[in-house]
Formats: structure tokens, C-alpha cells, sequence
């Protein structure tokens, strides 16, 4: 690889874009750690290796944050590698958590334990003075926001797809803040985190985000501890007493070993002011640190984030944890660890955390704190009931399903479709055609192209039909769902490197193609899924995670389009059970009756 450009970022770190010569498939991706290392004569230049942060992957290029302040010589004149490196101190974080929870007695957290793990009843205030939030609420909204300020020890808000768990939350965050000088906000992923931090800083409330630059949004990267230190009012002096400092160590460094005594004192007083300099510079950046931190209403982190040493010798009142249902246990403890009283946010009937070790899994590792906490205490919960995304057509199966059938439709919703005629929700059925499933090569993910092109020849007609130039005057956008990577890959591969969808290259800008996983909190106004699996036993593999898939169900604003093999997926009750829900609303067709999504597949 080569570097192309270098430059700073804001936080005055030095972020460097490399391209690679040819084509390979890799495991790199935004936010993982890595090395970057020439094997050329380092000379006189230093290290011939860097630690940093991948800000994005785009094709053959890659921008990676380093961790100096300085562009290496040979960094830019000799060829160079860069290597993935495996992130232990998250393990160690959560470890050392669990230790400290387990250990605990006799203090606030060992109080919180017994509560959260069902042991003692959790405790509320009902005589608590209560503070209305600044903007209008539904009902199940301002009890959520209630039961936060009246409990003693945790909340729950149960928040399924579309109602309004990230605005109750900052509602709750923001009455917080006329009670306490500062809370603690935490989610499980950066992305999470980021959303938060933005939606906090519109409503007014100074954030403070901690964390890599590099993994965290541009709009929001002036909040950052980096970004704040660096538009402190002496953050200019502290520059100065640093670049001081190493001028005077580099001229003490230029004597050499013939010198008399005054050449010694001399060097030696330019070591000595160099050590007072340096001295002075590291009680001016507490200083600093100290005054951006007593200055924030909010401190935001991910769960791995809270065991930082930024924030050693910090306590909260209150600490809140959004998307709580996809945290691991001995992630979310960290946070607690932290905590006089706890607010967890989330939906355990969506997507889990990916738990990898089958045996941990197993031995209790694949339940969420959340999860526990709202089967043990569901008297600390409250559900958000009413949607505001989906039509009831697209959102009736899922309130069916996972919630019981308390969720409702706001009647804004009956306003998001596309065009009186268009329907709301399809499925289309590949069974009998023989697009087949098979295995990609070399991942040995599960794919299946045939359906993948059929479904991007129906997204083409669709948007020939609506109009590319009306919906991009609308704003539409739209999401390709596919549960296996190999998919994914191929859904891009025909929209974005061949010439059989011109309509969709074009709309490119307002299409994103992902995993179900990648789709966890978002919205499209048209979903599109491929469900991929299509054998002759009825295997569905993953798909039997139906947490899973309503995820994908709940993802659509306006339209949604799901197409499988129905003579696979109904070995499962769950797909047998959908696809009598859109055949009794007049939703199912079979790809026979659409002639042009198979002609020559």
C-alpha cells in the first residue's frame, strides 16, 4: 500500500488516506484498530510503526487516524502494510467488571445487583416532584419519563420499532439535567452513541463524547474530548509549552561527548528547563481536562467506553444506557459500576448481541442484562405503544407476534405511502422456480443470485413506475435488506457494477445495501428483503431467529417488499404464520405472475 494524502483532523491528530495496488479481500472496516509498518529502512526518521483507528473503506483506498501529532518521514516516501490488531482491552474491561460486580458488598453496588438480578423489589418515589418534559409527549412517553424521575434504583423503557425510544430518552436526559450537574450516557456501539450525542446537543445540553475520533461521526466530532481540548482557551499555551520543551530537549541533544564544563551546565540547564517546561505542560492539560469536563451536562461513551481512565474517581447519579437490549452483560455492568441509579432503554424482541462462544452462550451469555431486569422487576418497565413509522398493514404482523398486539399505529401513518395505488406491503414468492441457495466460494456464506437479480429487476420497475425524479424530489429512500453477507455482496455487485439497473445506480445516493444487522435503528421508506433461503430440506439456518427478521419487518416507512421460497420458509411457524398474514391482506404473489423478474434467470 501507499499513503495518497495526509492531513489533520480537528483534534489535531494526523489522519493519513492509503490505497492498495490490487484487489483482495479483507476484514477491514470503520473503527477497528490497526498497525501501520513499512519493512524499509527506518534511518533516522523513527518507528517504523504506527498504531491507529480506520476511519472508512471505501474500495481500494482507506483513511486510517494515527495516534502522533506528526507526520513520520517514511510514511510518506517508502511502501507500506497495515495490519489488524485484535482489541484485548475490551475483554479484559468486561472481565474486570464482572470481577468487581460479583466481589461486591456493602456498597451502592452491591445494592444495584440485588435489584437488577431480581434478588430485592426495585423502589420508587411515588410522592417525587415531578418535572414535565419540554415537549409533548404521548401517554406511554410521559409515564416512561415518570417512572424514570420516581425510581430508585432502575427504569425500564421498553421501546419497540418506531415509538419514539431515542426522543423519550432525551426528554428524560433533559429533565436530568435541572435535577443533576451531570449524567452518564451510554450505549453498546458508537453509532448509538452518536445519535444521542446529537440529538442531546439539539436540545441544548453541553455534551461531552468520549471515544476514538476516528470512530465517531463528523457532525458530531466537536464534541469530542479531543475537539474540546483543542478549542480550549489555553489550549494555545500548552501547545507552546510543548513545542518549547522539545526544542530545548533536541538542543541538548546536539551536544556530543568531547564537550568542556560549560558546554555541560549549558546542557544540563536546557535539560532541566526542558523537564520544568514539560512539567508545567502537564499540569496545564489537567487543568484543561478538568475544566472541559466540569463544564459538560452530559457525558457520552459506549459501554466499554465507561471504564475509561478519563473517567476514573467519577460517580453519577443517574446513568443512562440506550439500546441496553443489545449490550452484553459484562458490557453493561461497566457503566453500573458507575452508577447510583440506572435507566436502561431498548427492545429485547430485536436483535440480541452476537455472542461467539457457543459454551458462554450457554451458560447464561446470550441473555441481556435488560432482558433479565424486565422479566424480574417488569414492575420498573414501561412500553412505548405507539408507532409512528409503519402503516398498521406492515406493522400488525410484528404487534401480533412479539408485542402482545398492544402496539399501536399513529394515524400519521396512514399518510406514508408512495401513491394511492401503490401497495403498502408485497410479498413474492420464488418457490418453484428453482433459485436455489448455494454457498459463496470463499466465505462460505449463503447466497442466492437468482433471487437477488429477480429482486432487483422488481426495485428497478418500482422505481420506473414512481418516478426517479419524483421520489429523489421526496426524498425517498431505500433499504436492500439480505440476512447473509454473500448476498449483500451480490445485491451490490449487480446495482453497482453492472449495467442491468440504471435506475438504481442513479438513485444510489438515497440507497443503502446492508445485513439485518446493519439496519438495527433505521428507517427506508421502501425495504426491500431477500430472504435467500431456498433447498429442498427446509433448512433456514439463522433465519430461525426471528428477532432477527423483526428487525427487518420494521425497518419500512412506506413500502415493504419481501421475497422468498415459500415451500422452504414454512418448515418454520414463523414464516408459515406470515405468509397467511399478507395472503389474508390481499399482499402475496407468486413471481409467476411477474414474468420479467425470471425471464432468462
Amino acid at each position: 500500500m501507499q499513503v495518497r494524502t495526509s492531513s489533520f483532523t480537528l483534534a489535531d491528530r494526523v489522519l493519513i488516506e492509503v490505497e492498495r495496488f490490487d484487489q483482495l479481500d479483507h476484514d477491514f472496516q470503520s473503527g477497528k484498530s490497526v498497525t501501520v509498518f513499512t519493512f524499509a529502512p527506518q534511518g533516522a526518521s523513527g518507528s517504523a510503526s504506527l498504531n491507529g483507528v480506520i476511519n472508512y473503506v471505501r474500495k481500494e483506498k482507506m483513511a486510517i487516524t494515527l495516534n502522533v501529532d506528526e507526520v513520520p518521514q517514511w510514511l510518506l516516501h517508502e511502501k507500506i502494510g497495515v495490519d489488524l490488531l485484535f482489541d484485548e482491552a475490551s475483554y479484559r474491561h468486561m472481565e474486570s467488571a464482572m470481577r468487581r460486580v460479583i466481589k461486591a458488598k456493602g456498597d451502592r453496588t452491591a445494592e444495584l445487583k440485588e435489584v437488577l438480578l431480581g434478588a430485592q423489589p426495585a423502589r420508587f418515589s411515588p410522592h417525587a416532584t415531578l418535572i414535565a418534559p419540554n415537549r409533548a409527549l404521548n401517554p406511554p412517553q410521559e409515564k416512561a419519563c415518570q417512572l424514570i424521575q420516581q425510581a430508585e434504583d432502575v427504569a425500564l423503557v421498553h421501546g419497540p420499532p418506531g415509538t419514539g425510544k431515542t426522543s423519550t430518552l432525551v426528554q428524560a436526559i433533559l429533565t436530568a439535567s435541572y435535577t443533576y450537574p451531570q449524567v452518564l450516557v451510554c450505549a453498546p456501539s458508537n453509532a448509538a452513541v452518536d445519535l444521542l450525542t446529537e440529538r442531546l446537543g439539539e436540545a441544548g445540553l453541553e455534551v461531552l463524547r468520549l471515544g476514538h475520533p476516528a470512530r465517531i461521526d463528523a457532525p458530531i466530532i466537536a464534541s469530542t474530548l479531543d475537539a474540546r481540548i483543542a478549542a480550549h482557551d489555553s489550549y494555545k499555551e500548552l501547545k507552546l509549552l510543548r513545542k518549547k520543551a522539545e526544542a530545548l530537549r533536541k538542543q541538548a541533544g546536539k551536544y556530543k561527548r568531547n564537550f568542556g564544563a560549560a558546554e555541560r551546565a549549558a546542557r544540563n540547564h536546557a535539560l532541566q528547563e526542558a523537564r520544568m517546561l514539560k512539567e508545567n505542560a502537564r499540569h496545564l492539560e489537567d487543568y484543561i481536562h478538568y475544566d472541559v469536563f466540569q463544564r459538560a451536562q452530559v457525558i457520552a461513551c459506549t459501554l466499554v467506553g465507561a471504564a475509561s481512565a478519563q473517567l476514573d474517581g467519577y460517580r453519577f447519579p443517574l446513568v443512562f444506557i440506550d439500546e441496553a437490549a443489545q449490550g452484553l452483560e459484562p458490557a453493561t455492568w461497566i457503566p453500573i459500576l458507575r452508577a447510583d441509579r440506572v435507566v436502561m432503554a431498548g427492545d429485547h424482541c430485536q436483535l440480541p448481541p452476537t455472542i461467539k462462544s457457543f459454551e458462554a452462550g450457554r451458560a447464561g451469555l446470550s441473555r441481556t442484562l435488560f432482558e433479565k431486569v424486565i422479566q424480574r422487576q417488569p414492575e420498573a418497565a414501561v412500553m412505548l405503544e405507539v408507532q409512528y413509522r409503519m402503516p398498521e398493514v406492515i406493522m400488525r404482523f410484528s404487534a401480533q407476534t412479539f408485542y402482545k398486539g398492544k402496539l399501536q399505529a399513529a394515524p400519521i401513518t396512514e399518510t406514508h405511502r408512495l401513491h394511492p395505488n401503490e401497495p403498502i406491503l408485497e410479498f413474492i414468492d420464488t418457490a418453484g422456480t428453482g433459485f436455489l441457495e448455494h454457498k459463496e466460494k470463499d466465505s462460505l456464506s449463503t447466497l442466492n443470485e437468482r433471487e437477488a437479480v429477480a429482486l432487483l429487476r422488481y426495485l428497478e420497475q418500482c422505481i420506473r413506475r414512481l418516478g426517479i425524479g419524483h421520489m429523489k424530489q421526496e426524498g425517498w429512500n431505500i433499504g436492500l435488506i439480505a440476512p447473509y453477507s454473500a448476498q449483500v455482496r451480490a445485491l451490490r455487485h449487480h446495482i453497482f457494477e453492472t449495467f442491468q439497473f440504471p435506475n438504481l445506480k442513479a438513485f444510489s445516493e438515497l440507497l443503502t445495501v446492508n445485513s439485518i444487522d446493519g439496519f438495527q435503528g433505521q428507517e427506508r421508506d421502501i425495504m426491500a428483503i431477500s430472504l435467500v433461503r431456498a433447498n429442498e430440506t427446509g433448512e433456514i439456518g439463522f433465519l430461525s431467529d426471528i428477532r432477527r427478521m423483526n428487525v427487518a419487518l420494521t425497518r419500512a416507512k412506506r413500502k415493504l417488499i419481501v421475497m422468498g421460497d415459500s415451500a422452504t420458509l414454512s418448515h418454520h411457524p414463523f414464516y408459515a404464520d406470515f405468509i397467511d398474514y399478507v395472503d389474508r391482506h390481499g399482499s402475496y404473489s407468486s413471481i409467476y405472475t411477474l414474468p420479467d423478474l425470471i425471464e432468462g434467470l
